[in-house]
C-alpha cells in the first residue's frame, strides 16, 4: 500500500422489503454449492464481513421482516425511515445514528452478495490516496459470459445490471441500465463494456449533501441513485477492479437467482 493514514470505515447494507421489481428480495433463498440455502441479506452480510470486521458492518432497513432475521444471524441493524427512496438516502439517515463519525462510509448494496473484499479494499485505497474524491464506485470489465447475460436481459426487456462509462481521470460520464457504450457484436478489441458494481464509498459530507440535492430527470428515468451526483455537477470516481476468482453478478430480478446459484456451484462457494 502507498503511504497515508489508515482510513476508518463502516459498511452499510441497505435492504428494502418493498422492492417494485422483486418484493421481499432480501429474504430470497439462494443455494450454495452444497445445496444449503441462505437468504440474500445473510449472504450480503457475509460478503461485508469478509471485507471489514462485523463490528463495522450494519444492515439498514425500515422493515421488521428484514431486521428480525438479520439480528438472528448476528448482524447489527439500524432502522431507517420508510421514506428513503434509495440506498444512498438510507445510508445518510443511518450515518446520524453512529456514535463515532467514520472517515468513509461503504454502501454495499443488499443485492451484491458476490462482492469480494478486494472491491471494498480498492475503494478504501482510492479514498485514502485521493483526498479530493468524495464518492467512488467500482467498475469491472465484463467477461464474454457477463456481456452475454447483459444482452439477454436487454433482449428480454428486463432492467438488469448497470454499466458505466468514464473519462481519462476515471470520473464517471454516465451510468445506465442500457449497455454502454453501444454494443452491436463489435470485434473483441472494441471499447470495453464496464459493469458497474453496486458498491459506493462516500465521505460523510457527500452523504449529508446528497439529501439536499434535487432528484433529476436522468435519475428518475434510469432509477439509478448515483446519477443524482452527476446531475448536480458532483463527480463520481470509477475504480476499475480486477475480476474476482468467481464471476460477479447482482440479484436484480428473480431470473438472476439461477445465474448466481450456478456461479456459487462452479466456485464451490457455500
Amino acid at each position: 500500500m502507498k503511504g497515508g493514514r489508515r482510513v476508518q470505515a463502516v459498511i452499510f447494507i441497505p435492504a428494502r422489503f418493498a422492492s417494485s421489481r422483486f418484493p421481499g428480495k432480501p429474504l430470497a433463498a439462494i443455494r450454495g454449492a452444497t445445496g444449503q440455502a441462505r437468504s440474500l441479506i445473510r449472504r450480503s452480510w457475509d460478503a461485508a464481513c469478509a471485507a471489514l470486521p462485523p463490528a463495522q458492518v450494519f444492515v439498514l432497513t425500515d422493515s421488521a421482516e428484514i431486521a428480525e432475521p438479520a439480528r438472528g444471524f448476528g448482524a447489527q441493524v439500524l432502522m431507517t425511515p420508510a421514506g428513503c427512496r434509495n440506498g444512498s438516502e438510507r445510508c445518510a439517515a443511518a450515518l446520524e445514528q453512529l456514535e463515532t463519525r467514520p472517515d468513509v462510509v461503504i454502501n454495499l448494496q443488499g443485492d451484491a452478495l458476490l462482492t469480494p473484499p478486494d472491491f471494498v479494499a480498492a475503494l478504501m485505497r482510492e479514498m485514502r490516496d485521493a483526498p479530493a474524491v468524495s464518492v467512488a464506485t467500482p467498475v469491472l470489465k465484463t467477461s464474454p459470459e457477463q456481456l452475454a447475460n447483459l444482452l439477454a436481459d436487454r433482449r428480454a426487456g428486463r432492467a438488469g445490471a448497470t454499466t458505466a462509462v468514464f473519462d481519462a481521470r476515471r470520473d464517471a460520464l454516465y451510468f445506465s441500465k442500457e449497455i454502454l457504450p453501444h454494443y452491436d457484436d463489435a470485434p473483441a478489441d472494441a471499447v470495453a463494456v464496464y459493469h458497474h458494481v453496486g458498491c459506493y464509498a462516500y465521505r460523510p459530507g457527500a452523504l449529508e449533501a446528497y439529501l439536499d440535492l434535487p432528484e433529476g430527470p436522468l435519475e428518475r428515468r434510469e432509477g439509478l441513485e448515483q446519477l443524482r451526483f452527476l446531475e448536480n455537477g458532483l463527480p463520481v470516481r470509477c475504480v476499475p477492479v480486477s475480476p474476482p476468482a468467481h464471476e460477479f453478478w447482482e440479484l436484480n430480478n428473480p431470473s438472476d437467482i439461477p445465474i448466481i446459484e450456478a456461479i456459487l456451484a462452479r466456485g464451490g462457494l457455500v
